[in-house]
């Protein structure tokens, strides 16, 4: 049951032939894989039509994992459907004890950081680098199908409906094919035109997903570089996948997890999806899209984590500083639950792989989160901007999370410097909690407080094993009043296990605390704050 079948099921291969003519060394049909010689050798930067004819047929049903890709209304195919040149690393299984079962070695890990032969592959694809994209596909003459590029034409033939599209600037080898009965919700951002193709009667979320186009592009134009495209387009796939993912000015875009979420504004601790994946979808036109990681460990550390940092800062600024604590929350559940069903051996963030979700996406959040506290959103920005400039559209050698690294070690004071060794280059947990709080009134109506607080912090190798290490850090102390506002929110230098504060607060406080929104990587963060006791 965790073989999936290859080739793509259903697949009839009616034409694959090369320009010249070609000489079949390996020609495996149960896999998919040929391997071919040509007539004559390919030169440098050469180029060699690859003719092919492939048909997918569904005929009757399956009892179990059908074959979704190809429906009705509502097709959606990537750039697996066409004949893929090299070595797919990517479909391997990748759990150890999966593997052991079939008689394989141990998964084998991505090429290590100092590889620099593997930095001159990019992160999506070994295939090629930047390419130029044009494609004309026909569909159903009552549905739309659409590509990444600009619409150049669109005509109906023989029954068929076709739709020209073209890109005018080069783009990462990647690209997929949606076509379904779609109605069209279109927008405008300054000069970008913005689209959004969705089933009738899924209008439910696309206001909140036009915004969070919206905010996204304005965040990252501003603190970033500037868009590169003329139009940006949302796209309805049907709930038999749970994703959304962003190619060049396409995203495509699950019913499940964007057109059909409800948000009760009534329950303020609900997250809401459409607008944070939008967020994050659109901000990888700019991780991913402009600039593209190395094939090497950590490479999604780039891609994902920036995508995520972008998408919580666009929901800081929507929601304010308070209200960003339930985002916070959610990605430090996700990263504790991940890591507690890890079945290989879990990587620090700056060596994460690509199938580690839990880190790249949900402590990538937390410590990015945590680093623009620290040092400043601006600061952050200002180092992003400039690896963005060093590196966007740019070819190979491709770069890597320590690249990532240095641009944000030049804007971070000294004091600070730690926090890439704790967060970014090993497994770092907390365990901090609040013994007891207390306060008395001081003639002049002000509040003292006074805090008891124990800091504890552990280092992980990758197999769960913890040594304690001495804490020197600076954590949030916290004192809010009844309302949830905080009267006090500062940093102290934590360097003992335990700790009493004093702090002096204008209003009676009510909750106190350490690092009490969640900012650091604690395992139980539900004993940081406690109530605050009058004495």
């Amino acid at each position: 049951g965790d073989l999936r079948p290859l080739p793509m099921p259903h697949m009839e291969i009616r034409k694959l032939s090369l320009a010249g003519g070609q000489t079949t060394i390996i020609e495996d049909k149960p896999l998919g894989f040929y391997l071919f010689k040509l007539a004559s050798p390919l030169a440098p930067h050469g180029r060699v039509n690859l003719d092919f004819d492939i048909n997918y047929q569904n005929v009757g049903f399956v009892n179990s994992n059908p074959h979704v890709n190809l429906t009705f209304n509502g097709t959606f195919l990537n750039d697996r459907y066409l004949p893929y040149i090299g070595y797919a690393p990517d479909i391997e299984l990748t759990e150890d004890g999966t593997r052991h079962r079939h008689g394989l070695n141990t998964v084998k890990r991505l090429p290590k950081l100092d590889d620099m032969a593997a930095r001159n592959d990019n992160s999506q694809t070994t295939a090629a680098d930047w390419i130029n994209f044009e494609a004309t596909v026909s569909t159903s003459p009552d549905q739309i199908a659409i590509m990444p590029g600009y619409l150049q034409n669109e005509w109906t033939d023989n029954g068929r409906r076709y739709f020209h599209y073209k890109m005018d600037a080069p783009i990462l080898d990647l690209y997929s094919l949606n076509s379904a009965r779609y109605a069209v919700r279109r927008d405008k951002w300054k000069d970008v035109n913005l689209e959004v193709y969705y089933q009738p009667g899924h209008e439910f979320d696309i206001d909140h997903m036009l915004q969070g186009m919206k905010l996204s592009l304005d965040y990252c134009s501003t603190n970033f570089s500037p868009f590169q495209f003329h139009q940006l387009r949302i796209i309805e796939f049907p709930r038999y996948q749970m994703f959304a993912e962003s190619l060049a000015n396409t995203i495509p875009f699950s019913e499940s997890i964007g057109f059909l979420t409800y948000v009760d504004p009534k329950k303020p601790d609900n997250i809401d999806l459409p607008l944070y994946v939008t967020a994050h979808e659109t901000a990888h036109q700019w991780w991913g899209h402009q600039v593209i990681s190395a094939n090497v460990e950590g490479q999604t550390s780039i891609i994902e984590t920036l995508a995520q940092y972008s998408a919580l800062m666009i929901m800081k600024h929507y929601y304010g500083e308070q209200g960003i604590r339930k985002f916070l929350k959610f990605e430090l559940d996700r990263y504790l639950r991940g890591r507690a069903q890890e079945r290989n051996e879990e990587e620090p963030l700056y060596k994460v792989d690509t199938n580690q979700g839990y880190i790249h996406y949900n402590k990538g959040a937390v410590v990015m989160y945590a680093l623009q506290d620290y040092i400043g959103e601006d600061k952050v920005n200002q180092a992003l901007a400039a690896f963005t400039k060093r590196y966007q559209f740019q070819g190979p050698p491709y770069p890597v999370s320590t690249d990532l690294i240095s641009y944000l070690k030049q804007v971070t004071p000294p004091e600070y410097r730690y926090l890439y060794d704790d967060l970014w280059e090993n497994i770092t947990l907390y365990d901090n909690r609040t013994s007891s709080a207390t306060y008395i009134q001081l003639p002049d109506g002000k509040y003292k407080v006074h805090l008891v607080i124990e800091g504890r912090k552990v280092r992980s190798d990758g197999k769960g094993q913890e040594h304690e290490i001495p804490v020197h850090d600076w954590i949030d102390v916290g004192v809010r009043d009844s309302s949830g506002k905080f009267l006090y929110l500062q940093k102290q230098k934590i360097d003992q296990k335990h700790v009493e504060v004093d702090v002096t607060v204008n209003g009676v406080p009510a909750r106190a605390g350490i690092d009490p929104l969640d900012k650091l990587i604690d395992r139980n963060p539900e004993d940081n704050v406690v109530s605050v006791e009058k004495k």
